[in-house]
């Protein structure tokens, strides 16, 4: 007798899910620590370029009125030095582990 085995969900989505957690989570943790370098008195020679965001990806907000709820969806994506660093980061750590 054969078994063959089928599992729910596929282990390429979860991958794909938890690559996806690791990059948002070391853009914040990299913002956070350009912010944090910023305010420090060692590094006030390079904070700026630290922190200095960069337009990527900017959508305007539109604005969708139903006449019962009104929607504002819009979009933009201004990483700085430390988020490009910490998502960097998030993905050599992904790959390691």
């Amino acid at each position: 007798m054969v078994k063959t085995g089928t599992k729910r969900g596929s282990s390429a989505g979860k991958n794909m899910g938890m690559m996806v957690l690791f990059l948002v989570t070391g853009a914040v943790v990299g913002g956070i620590l350009g912010e944090l370098a910023a305010s420090s008195s060692l590094l006030s020679g390079i904070a700026p370029y630290l922190i200095k965001p960069f337009p990527v990806f900017d959508v305007p907000p539109v604005a969708i009125n139903l006449y019962v709820i009104k929607l504002v969806i819009g979009f933009a994506l201004y990483p700085n030095l430390m988020s490009i660093i910490g998502i960097i980061a998030a993905v050599i750590l992904f790959r390691r582990f």
